[in-house]
């Protein structure tokens, strides 16, 4: 999914990661490959946020998928794997 800038802020307080910039040449071939989805690069690789079930106290939140991993320890180049619903998740919206 695109996030908003505030989604993306939120997202990244929580993460050890990056966001792609949309203008950036490569998001362009990220969004071919995979879909319109605001990437995030870490240590591990590329990923995404998927919407995942609101939590009881009413907050929105996101489950990492992972994308593509890195090819070697340089990180420059990225292999493309089954998307992997990871076991993280982030709080994009808090309740009011």
């Amino acid at each position: 999914m695109k996030l908003a800038e505030a989604n993306i802020q939120q997202t990244l307080n929580q993460l050890n990661a990056r966001a792609v910039p949309e203008e950036h040449p490569v998001a362009a071939k990220f969004c071919d490959a995979f879909g319109e989805h605001t990437f995030f690069l870490d240590a591990e690789g590329l990923s995404i946020i998927e919407p995942a079930q609101d939590t009881e106290d009413k907050q929105t939140t996101g489950q990492v998928v992972k994308l593509a991993s890195w090819l070697d320890a340089t990180c420059t180049q990225l292999v493309v794997q089954e998307p992997e619903y990871t076991d993280t998740y982030v709080i994009l919206e808090r309740a009011a």
